[in-house]
């Protein structure tokens, strides 16, 4: 394990340890507790220490599966634990993502209950939900079952059945679940072609007037959040003595319309069948990483009512969804990345 870097000193406010700390959400939750004035220090763990260095943040090389070292001297005197660790490959093999997701997931949570840190700040999903509306949104009570197909959201529907556990073992502990929508910002388009297209999407095309048309599929309405506007919501939950579930969401909805107003394209009817099917062959052939099982789960995904974010966290997107999928795109077009391994270009 490399040796934290030193910490500025802190004026007694709160330490907050990140994992994950390196990609899409964790540079975004890091930046964001590094510019509070009511944080003291960060400690972001990652696989590999990046060069990256915001204010009053230290570094620690940690891996979260059962075979990693010790979290608990890590998590040790810690104000909150913020877990966002997460690996989304390889889908062929969902055994090795149920190593790192959710048997690592457990060991934070175990660390962080060892440790006595107050408060445990977890990067669920909209994955998390079962089934639902596309017509109307849901509340944070809605079931979270997932699409047990897909082992992203099979995955984060079993953490909150863990957590469930978890809080009734740790009343003293503040649990707090974030669900957010589909995160982007121009950072993160690197990781997220290769995490979720591969080589088939060509970054350097997706642009205003290049694709001709947007297919209409049913069911093909999701939302979408900058990732920095999920950090003011993380950092949010860290300081506010809040617990339990949190919608994240930003308006509008994006559909094929919407889609096509982005791409200046337009829209045409399609049954998601053939895109299924030209997806699934792809991912047999390891032309694309992402299984089709997961496009199956966005056709299912239910629409977010993010009230109870904006009322108990006093939160407000800076960004409309539009926005954030339009600096999205313009990432993918400069191929744009961070100094993180996770965010490389």
């Amino acid at each position: 394990m490399t040796r934290p870097l030193p910490v500025e000193p802190g004026d007694g406010g709160l330490r907050v340890v990140v994992t994950g700390a390196t990609g899409n959400v964790g540079t975004s939750v890091v930046q964001a507790c590094a510019d509070s004035a009511a944080v003291t220090s960060v400690l972001g763990l990652a696989r590999r220490v990046p060069r990256w260095t915001p204010a009053k943040t230290a570094w620690a090389a940690a891996d979260i599966e059962p075979d990693g070292p010790d979290l608990v001297p890590l998590f040790a005197g810690a104000d909150a634990v913020v877990h966002l660790a997460w690996r989304f490959q390889p889908t062929h093999h969902p055994a090795q993502t149920w190593l790192t997701n959710v048997l690592g997931s457990v060991r934070v949570f175990e660390a962080a209950a060892r440790a006595g840190v107050p408060a445990l700040v977890h990067a669920s999903s909209v994955g998390a939900y079962s089934p639902g509306p596309k017509d109307r949104a849901v509340d944070e009570s809605w079931p979270t079952h997932g699409w047990p197909q897909a082992a992203y959201t099979r995955e984060k529907a079993y953490l909150e059945r863990v957590l469930d556990a978890f809080e009734r073992e740790h009343p003293d502990i503040r649990v707090v679940r974030m669900r957010p929508a589909f995160l982007f910002k121009r950072t993160s388009a690197s990781e997220q072609r290769r995490i979720f297209a591969g080589r088939l999407l060509p970054g350097r095309l997706i642009r205003p007037g290049l694709i001709p048309a947007v297919p209409d599929m049913p069911g093909m309405t999701f939302q979408a959040l900058h990732t920095d506007d999920a950090a003011a919501a993380y950092l949010a939950a860290v300081t506010r003595p809040v617990r339990g579930p949190f919608n994240l969401a930003a308006d509008p909805p994006l559909d094929a319309e919407v889609l096509a107003g982005i791409l200046h394209a337009r829209r045409f009817p399609l049954s998601s069948a053939p895109v299924r099917a030209a997806l699934a062959t792809a991912w047999r052939l390891h032309l694309a990483p992402a299984s089709p099982d997961l496009f199956d789960a966005v056709l299912r995904l239910p629409l977010l009512d993010p009230s109870r974010a904006r009322t108990e966290l006093a939160w407000r997107p800076a960004y409309t969804a539009v926005e954030a999928v339009e600096e999205f795109l313009a990432g993918l077009r400069e191929g744009a990345g961070m100094d993180t391994a996770p965010l490389a270009a």
